[in-house]
């Protein structure tokens, strides 16, 4: 057992995945520790920075989550060592309690996304999102020792707005927020989840005095430790293989490196100075601007030259100094896809040679 040292936490939730948990100690006198909830896409990123940072982690998954989604943890360096796998439920309140009362920091991330939105898919997105969270920030506000909590938002919830069709080279930061009309109108529920939830947590934390930072990715790339592949994951393949269908539906995108995410999320943490919102995103590209360099980078693929945007002219950007002021640097469009298509390939999902 480890001393009451930095313990950290980091919850992810996904619908319709396990449900796993972080939560992370390290001993005065050794190695950092984390002990994990994590779920599906999620394990992505946070495990990549729970390896470099020699963490020690386990998993909570619900009563019917499914053991093939996390076989793939226990292929891990140091798994066997540092990984457990217990049950939890991310909408049963009271259900993080003991994690995070051992800990003193909480990452909380990732939200449902439905491949598919229909009408009903609002409810089945926005509660386990709110609900999931506060309960969450419950738990952490029955721990007095808790130095801050991390929230894995979206640049979701900035980007969809009016004003980003019309306006030239608009400029977005942390001080925007998507226009709930806007998401409503357009059935966006992943980016309208996403905002109800981020406000709703910040409320709780100031009421309760809790030192809340969120972190927005947009659009994130890079491998895959899972055989089983994300939603976005799947449109990244479907549009190297020719099907361009839902991947033209993202129009103007933010993209950034799995790493990144994973990283800036450790930054904002531990920099004392760090403080409400950070957009978290390399490049922002329109559809023919991203088609036509990945065309010419992996001619061997069918990726079209063109790719038109449902949403007529974009032309916003995404500001991300605020985190770049914390020292932060951002990979850069190729190493991203170059990884991400290497990860395709070595799972088996994306033939080196399609024709």
């Amino acid at each position: 057992m480890c001393n009451r040292g930095l313990r950290l936490c980091c919850l992810l939730a996904y619908q319709t995945a396990p449900r796993v948990w972080i939560s992370c100690g390290r001993d005065c006198q050794g190695p950092r520790y984390l002990r994990n909830i994590i779920t599906f896409v999620s394990v992505l990123f946070i495990t990549l920075i729970i390896l470099d940072y020699q963490f020690f982690f386990f998993f909570f998954v619900t009563p019917q989550g499914n053991h093939q989604k996390t076989a793939h943890l226990w292929k891990l360096p140091g798994a066997k060592e540092r990984l457990q796998i217990v049950r939890a439920d991310l909408l049963e309140e009271g259900s993080f309690d003991s994690a995070v009362m051992a800990c003193e920091g909480v990452f909380h991330t990732a939200s449902p996304v439905l491949a598919k939105p229909d009408s009903t898919s609002k409810e089945e997105t926005l509660v386990p999102a709110v609900n999931g969270t506060l309960n969450v920030l419950r738990s952490c506000k029955k721990n007095p020792f808790l130095k801050r909590v991390v929230l894995t938002s979206s640049s979701s919830a900035v980007r969809i707005r009016d004003d980003g069709q019309s306006s030239s080279n608009i400029s977005l930061d942390e001080t925007a927020w998507s226009s709930v009309p806007l998401c409503e109108k357009m059935h966006l529920w992943y980016a309208l989840a996403k905002v109800f939830a981020e406000k709703a947590a910040w409320e709780f934390a100031k009421e309760n005095g809790i030192d809340l930072v969120t972190v927005l990715p947009s659009f994130v790339i890079g491998p895959s430790l899972s055989h089983e592949l994300c939603v976005t994951a799947s449109d990244v393949l479907g549009l190297f293989q020719g099907d361009t269908a839902r991947f033209s539906s993202y129009g103007r995108m933010g993209y950034v490196h799995i790493d990144d995410v994973a990283s800036s999320h450790i930054l904002v943490y531990e920099a004392p100075q760090a403080a409400g919102r950070y957009l978290c995103s390399s490049v922002v590209l329109d559809n023919d601007e991203l088609v036509s360099s990945l065309a010419k980078r992996y001619p061997i693929f069918p990726i079209p030259r063109r790719l038109n945007s449902p949403y007529g002219k974009q032309s916003y950007q995404l500001n991300t100094s605020k985190l770049q002021g914390l020292g932060f640097k951002f990979r850069g469009v190729q190493e991203m896809f170059d990884d991400c298509v290497q990860s395709l390939k070595d799972q088996g999902h994306l033939l080196e040679c399609p024709l």
